[in-house]
C-alpha cells in the first residue's frame, strides 16, 4: 500500500490554501472521491449498499459553514465553493492528512451532510500547514 499511495506523484506543491482551493483538476478528482466516501457512510448508515451523489449546495454550505469562505476569491459562486470543497478532500487524503476511514466515520456520524462535511473541512483546516 505504501508504493501505492507515494504514485501520487501528480500533485503539486501547494505554498497557500487557495492554490488547493482553486485546482480545477484536484477538484474534479475530489469529486469522485467526496461521492465515493458519502456512498460509503452512507451504506453503513443503511447497513446495505448505496451510492448518492453529493450536491454542490451541500458543499458549498458546508465550505462557508467551515470559515473557508475567506480563502477564496472575492467573487464566487456556489459552485465554484463546492468545488474548493472537493479539491481540499482529495488534497486531504492525498497528502495522509485523513484517511477514508476518517471521512466516513465523520460523515456517519453526523446528524446531515452538511454538517458532516463542514466538520471535515474545519479538521482539514486545522491539520494542514499551508
Amino acid at each position: 500500500m505504501k508504493k501505492f499511495m507515494e504514485s501520487f506523484s501528480f500533485v503539486k506543491a501547494y505554498n497557500r490554501l487557495t492554490e488547493v482551493l482553486t485546482d480545477q483538476r484536484l477538484a474534479a478528482l475530489g469529486d469522485a472521491f467526496v461521492n465515493f466516501a458519502y456512498s460509503l457512510a452512507l451504506s453503513q448508515k443503511k447497513g446495505q449498499p448505496s451510492g448518492a451523489k453529493v450536491k454542490g449546495a451541500t458543499l458549498a454550505e458546508a465550505f462557508r459553514k467551515a470559515g473557508l469562505r475567506e480563502y477564496m476569491p472575492s467573487r464566487v459562486s456556489s459552485h465554484m465553493l463546492a468545488d474548493a470543497a472537493e479539491a481540499l478532500f482529495v488534497y486531504a487524503w492525498l497528502q495522509k492528512h485523513m484517511t477514508l476511514e476518517e471521512f466516513v466515520a465523520v460523515l456517519c456520524q453526523s446528524e446531515d451532510a452538511a454538517s458532516g462535511f463542514a466538520e471535515l473541512l474545519s479538521t482539514i483546516k486545522d491539520r494542514i500547514k499551508l
